[in-house]
């Protein structure tokens, strides 16, 4: 677990579906809130996942992402992919051990 992690006030987002929707909108907002950073992001296209982190400075990128959801640094995911995989992805991060 990362220093920043061990303090439970740090809300470390996991966003997975990174696409024009959070490029200008929500993706950046989340490091200019207090006490939240954007730890990582999950598109299926690798390339476009490493890209977008890089350009956005995140740490961390995911093509898969129930990777992005057991990665043991996120404690707070945004689903930002089209409606269809809301209730999959949201169950799976609910059931996160």
């Amino acid at each position: 677990m990362t220093e920043q992690n061990k303090n439970q006030s740090i809300i470390s987002w996991g966003i997975i579906g990174c696409g024009n929707v959070t490029e200008n909108k929500s993706g950046p907002a989340f490091n200019k809130a207090d006490h939240s950073v954007l730890l990582a992001v999950m598109r299926r296209d690798a390339a476009k996942a490493a890209d977008y982190a890089f350009r956005h400075q995140i740490p961390k990128h995911y093509s898969d992402a129930y990777e992005l959801i057991n990665d043991e640094d996120i404690n707070a995911i945004y689903i930002a992919t089209p409606p269809k995989f809301h209730e999959e992805y949201a169950i799976a991060a609910l059931q996160k051990k």
